[in-house]
């Protein structure tokens, strides 16, 4: 009898990991770079569930009846914000009740951009990074084309906005591009968030929250210089991008985005613009042309159709990896790897 008391006791005590895993909080996140951190940060205690899943893009996502009752029985919701998942603003009202919501854009040390309106937007760019001479002969290119393939641009965007039903109420906060989570020191920012919130939800946890918040720290300070050293050869290289959702990698990294196919992903556009965009490739140089593997590949072959840039493909979301903890380092490597690729074979 006292050994199977004592196996008994045992066999409780190897169960009390098992509860404690079971009582982590409920957490559900929207996309998978967001995912990708919360799961870091739940490594051994908890799996969070994701929204987006595959290769769908929260740009033209629709919920289904699982999201809507991962929703309504979450603990934790964590999001970027309405200016990216706009599908999510109303069901976090409706459906997510119970659950304290963490809006990313809000987070402490979350530095944001604004919105950029037109797809040709190389002039900017280059007098902010001060490159020598480029600066100056791109603002002279822009301003030999006049005003009206400006205005074309900004009315596109703002057509696409009406069109969607985004008025300026809709897109408050400032007009932010809400790909924040491509700047490793938001992706830091928003990691430390993560944390604290998973540690307010779960104090018994809260050591080991802490603990896999440094390793993931520790992490992205080494992919950061990983994509550095990937990127360095190629910085000087201007390049077009399906849409304008590289401007924190831009700017992080120095690399030149020259310009985008589109304003949004939602409006796909139309044979003027196409135009103008391969006459810009033309005029800059442009070594390489990047599509998404969520949008349609084909626009991008008709930009390059008889200029001398090559084709290539860019996933700022990581629609085509694997959810978990490990994409969001894949998903910034391979952003590194694919324009070193291109950038290279176009010299």
């Amino acid at each position: 009898m006292k050994i199977a008391s004592a196996l008994a006791a045992s066999a409780s005590l190897l169960m009390l990991p098992a509860l404690a895993h079971a009582e982590a909080p409920k957490v559900v996140v929207s996309i998978k770079p967001i995912h990708s951190l919360v799961a870091a940060v739940m490594q051994g205690i908890g799996e969070p569930s994701l929204i987006v899943e595959g290769s769908a893009s929260p740009h033209t996502y629709a919920m289904k009846p699982s999201n809507a009752a991962a929703l309504q029985e979450a603990d934790l919701v964590f999001w970027v914000g309405p200016g990216l998942e706009a599908f999510l603003d109303r069901p976090l009202e409706t459906l997510g009740g119970k659950a304290k919501v963490i809006e990313l854009e809000d987070a402490p040390g979350v530095e944001t951009l604004p919105l950029r309106e037109g797809g040709a937007f190389e002039a900017h760019d280059d007098d902010e990074h001060g490159e020598e001479g480029h600066g100056a002969e791109a603002h002279a290119s822009h301003e030999a084309e006049g005003t009206d393939v400006h205005a074309a641009h900004e009315d596109e965007a703002h057509e696409q906005h009406a069109s969607e039903g985004h008025g300026d109420d809709e897109h408050g906060h400032g007009e932010i591009d809400m790909h924040l989570w491509l700047a490793p020191e938001n992706a830091r920012a928003m990691a430390t968030e993560i944390a604290h919130a998973l540690e307010e939800a779960d104090p018994q946890n809260a050591k080991a929250y802490r603990a896999n918040l440094v390793a993931l720290e520790k992490r992205i300070d080494a992919l950061d210089g990983e994509i550095r050293s990937l990127v360095e050869p190629v910085k000087s290289k201007p390049f077009v991008v399906f849409h304008d959702a590289y401007q924190y990698f831009e700017r992080h990294y120095g690399v030149r985005v020259a310009g985008s196919i589109t304003v949004s992903p939602e409006t796909l556009p139309g044979a003027e613009r196409l135009s103008q965009i391969r006459a810009k490739v033309t005029e800059l140089g442009a070594t390489c042309v990047f599509a998404e593997p969520q949008f349609e590949p084909k626009l991008v072959n008709v930009v390059i159709e008889g200029t001398p840039a090559k084709s290539g493909t860019l996933d700022p979301e990581g629609g085509a990896l694997a959810a978990g903890p490990d994409l969001y380092f894949d998903l910034m490597k391979s952003i590194g790897t694919s324009l070193r690729d291109c950038l290279t074979s176009g010299s």
